[in-house]
């Protein structure tokens, strides 16, 4: 994922609203949401590369999301892939703070990342990079491809539509895809400096990226009531023709 927008206890009636996009070159192989046939409790995409995802949810109720940290100067050789970090949660059955403290001693295998993990009792956030977690209290948060509310420009325009679609009482897919869906780059002044030059900087900060082999594959928009009914649906796009597909779950969560 490269931009997670998510109210949690924030919004009357909700547990959850989460909105994310996942930013990822276009060939690189991988399944739409669904419940996995070898762990059908799990609702998730799949990377076919490396087996894992980048943001899911169980039927009890267990879900995370995670984005890159993007510095090149601290690119790994061989790293283990981040996509396993949320699926190993998925697959367990440890509470969100000890799977996020057990990552402190195991961080440093993988490239920089930002997780948050969460069930009904409570959510999590930890970065390897600075290799400390932090349960989350009620609010509304983002986080891009640096660290949790870093005032980049995505983050700060996507919280500020997220929030006013909440005040208005539009807690939908259709609605919250809209969001996802702002093209608008960020002026020069406002762009990040994470090393990758200034033509790139440009093509990675609007909401949802374009480019010639590289951009936003799908979208996701999760949500779970407080009567634990979880909805998720995933957006998918083709960035040859520029249309999506949609795929809709629903479910109430197995206690």
């Amino acid at each position: 994922m490269c931009l997670i927008l998510f109210a949690y206890h924030h919004q009357p009636g909700y547990r959850l609203v989460l909105a994310a996009n996942r930013d990822e070159f276009y060939n690189r192989p991988t399944a739409r949401a669904a419940f996995w046939d070898d762990r059908p409790d799990i609702l998730a995409g799949r990377d076919l590369t490396a087996g894992g995802t980048w943001l899911g949810v169980t039927r009890t109720g267990r879900f995370a999301a995670l984005t890159n940290y993007r510095d090149p100067a601290r690119v790994k050789t061989n790293p283990q892939s981040r996509g396993q970090v949320v699926s190993e949660y998925l697959r367990g059955s440890m509470s969100p703070a000890d799977y996020v403290s057990s990552l402190s001693a195991a961080g440093h295998h993988y490239n920089g990342f930002n997780l948050i993990a969460g069930d009904l009792s409570s959510l999590w956030y930890y970065s390897n990079i600075t290799n400390r977690t932090h349960c989350l209290d009620s609010g509304l948060y983002g986080i891009s491809n640096r660290f949790l509310d870093t005032p980049w420009p995505k983050v700060k325009n996507g919280k500020t539509e997220m929030a006013r679609c909440l005040r208005a009482g539009h807690a939908d897919a259709k609605t919250l895809f809209a969001v996802l869906s702002d093209e608008t780059p960020a002026c020069d002044k406002e762009l990040p400096r994470t090393g990758v030059g200034q033509e790139w900087e440009r093509i990675l900060s609007p909401v949802f990226i374009r480019s010639a082999n590289y951009g936003t594959r799908s979208s996701t928009v999760l949500t779970i009531d407080l009567k634990g009914t979880v909805r998720f649906t995933e957006r998918t796009y083709s960035p040859q023709n520029g249309q999506f597909r949609d795929a809709a779950y629903s479910f109430p969560i197995r206690m």
